[in-house]
């Protein structure tokens, strides 16, 4: 542009603004205003790779770039609505309809046919739409032609725009809006979208562009949605209260497992630790008067990182007074078979990229139950010693060494138990299969008993599991404060370490009264990777596992 085409302003830079006529001080400013934010824009572009570069050069020359990221502001007398509502008012239209609307959505498509016609495919919270931009039917204004060869030149995919315009009907019957103006950018993209990413660094530190290039992480997004709402559901309409209870304790009980240790500088630096369970504060709650509790929530064990595990996760717990073991094996296989059910119903709908559960998984009721001691013995042709015994885990050693088992480190007895299960029961659960009668030792929050055909004591407790992997466990809860005291100090003695303090708080809780107990948790992302078909936790999740999330921050 010449220098004379604002030789207007002259009068302003000699004389100062008294001379300067209305209409020239607001071009001037305008002027000056856009100076500024091309300025501000250029001082803020952060760091550039070539892609990058070439795409700001590319918005610049078309306009300022602080002017590509506007308010929204919908237009007047235009019915605004989203992707979504405009496909439930007009699917099925055969002509152009005179209606006004506007939509807005991110570019996925850009395709011109010659230099007055282009089509471009938008989308918005799953749903496309087809936008026909032509020239000729624009409405005329001042600069159309070299605003519409602009846009031409600069629009690419991942673009964000809104366009106004009337909705119609190409001549293959397809939906689409036909724009009466020039399709308005809202947040330009400055990188480009690639078709597919394989790269799997690209994929755990920039997740946002892994769903920008696959439908599968919005598919599990939903999948988990509809499972959080099916388990919500399920437990209000069965007479629950849905209940939180605090993420940060003293001492981080309900299970065992490393907690995250951190410190409270508000109170006097005192060590605080993230829980592992939600378990202890949830039976305070039943202590204090609750009949049937419920929560969903995360929960944080300082542990290894491996396709099933994450030391973040998600879990639901319920608590109800007076249900016993069959109770709970009933309301478990009425939840999960119907929410097997649910998922297949709406799969093809609402995440159709997802395959569906293994189809040799039989989610019939009921479900199979195999005895923990029994079935070892029998899968191994060895009995069990007696498990209370002082030289239990020796005996165990020795039966490993015979049957040729690798021996698990730090070989305490609850370990080698878990190990003879893996290796001889787990294998066995491919339908929906409850494990019972685990050995007292396995489980020191359970009510447990002597089971006569072993001689053996047993808890009442079971656990689900589906396709060889556990999703449920559930027991009777121990509310007697003597025996949970005896339990807390046996499970000291196999603390891998040797060490953890007894939880004084909860045992005088107990002290107080607590009715008889059936409790339950379920790890949700496991139900997630059930119903996705997925092996590993890290699919299933939005941000990957923890070493995902910890790389997110590093430098790309």
């Amino acid at each position: 542009m010449s220098r004379n085409a604002f030789s207007f302003l002259r009068p302003y830079q000699l004389r100062g603004s008294r001379s300067l006529k209305p209409e020239h001080a607001r071009a001037y400013l305008s002027v000056q205003r856009r100076s500024i934010q091309t300025l501000a824009a250029d001082e803020y572009t952060g760091p550039h790779d070539v892609e990058k570069q070439k795409r700001i050069d590319q918005l610049r020359k078309v306009k300022p770039l602080g002017d590509y990221h506007p308010r929204m502001v919908y237009p007047t007398g235009a019915d605004s609505l989203s992707l979504r509502d405009f496909h439930a008012k007009y699917e099925g239209i055969q002509e152009t309809k005179p209606d006004l609307v506007s939509v807005f959505g991110r570019v996925r498509s850009v395709r011109s046919l010659g230099s007055k016609l282009m089509f471009l495919d938008i989308e918005r919270d799953t749903q496309r739409l087809q936008v026909m931009v032509e020239l000729k039917k624009l409405s005329a204004q001042d600069g159309l032609d070299e605003g519409f060869k602009d846009f031409k030149k600069m629009i690419r995919i991942g673009d964000w725009v809104s366009i106004t315009g009337n909705p119609t009907s190409t001549s293959t019957g397809q939906l689409s809006v036909l724009a009466q103006q020039v399709p308005h950018v809202l947040a330009p993209c400055l990188h480009h979208v690639p078709e597919k990413v394989d790269n799997a660094e690209t994929l755990a530190r920039r997740p946002h562009i892994h769903q920008l290039t696959s439908n599968e992480p919005g598919d599990v997004l939903r999948l988990r949605a509809l499972i959080y709402d099916y388990v919500r559901t399920y437990f209000i309409q069965s007479g629950f209260l849905e209940v939180e209870t605090p993420i940060f304790d003293v001492n981080a009980g309900g299970a065992i497992a490393r907690p995250f240790e951190t410190v409270a500088n508000e109170l006097s630096n005192m060590s605080v630790r993230l829980r592992i369970a939600p378990e202890l504060n949830l039976k305070r709650l039943i202590v204090g008067g609750q009949d049937k509790i419920f929560e969903i929530g995360r929960v944080f064990r300082n542990e290894g990182v491996d396709n099933t595990h994450n030391p973040e996760f998600s879990t639901c717990e319920f608590y109800e007074v007076g249900a016993t073991l069959p109770a709970l094996i009933e309301r478990t296989e009425q939840l999960v078979h119907g929410l097997h059910t649910a998922v297949e119903s709406l799969r093809s709908t609402y995440f159709p990229s997802l395959a569906a559960a293994s189809e040799d998984v039989d989610f019939s009721q009921p479900f199979a139950q195999l005895p923990f001691i029994s079935t070892i013995e029998k899968a191994s042709g060895r009995q069990l010693p007696d498990l209370s015994s002082a030289n239990a885990s020796t005996e165990l050693l020795g039966m490993f060494d015979t049957l040729g088992l690798a021996v698990p480190p730090n070989p305490t007895l609850p370990r080698l138990l878990d190990t003879l299960a893996e290796h001889y029961i787990e294998p066995l659960c491919k339908n929906p299969t409850f494990i019972t009668q685990h050995p007292e030792a396995l489980s020191p929050l359970s009510k447990s008993y002597l089971d006569e055909a072993t001689g053996q004591r047993v808890a009442s407790r079971v656990e689900l599991f589906i396709n060889g992997r556990e999703y449920v466990n559930a027991y009777e809860e121990e509310n007697s404060p003597f025996e949970q005291r005896r339990k807390f100090m046996q499970q000291q003695q196999f603390h891998p370490e040797g060490e953890g303090a007894i939880d004084e708080s909860y045992l005088e809780v107990l002290e107080w009264g607590m009715p008889p107990t059936g409790g339950w948790g379920c790890g949700l992302d496991r139900l997630v990777m059930l119903f996705a078909n997925k092996k590993r936790i890290a699919d299933v999740l939005p941000f990957g596992t923890l070493r995902n999330v910890v790389s997110i921050a590093k430098t790309i």
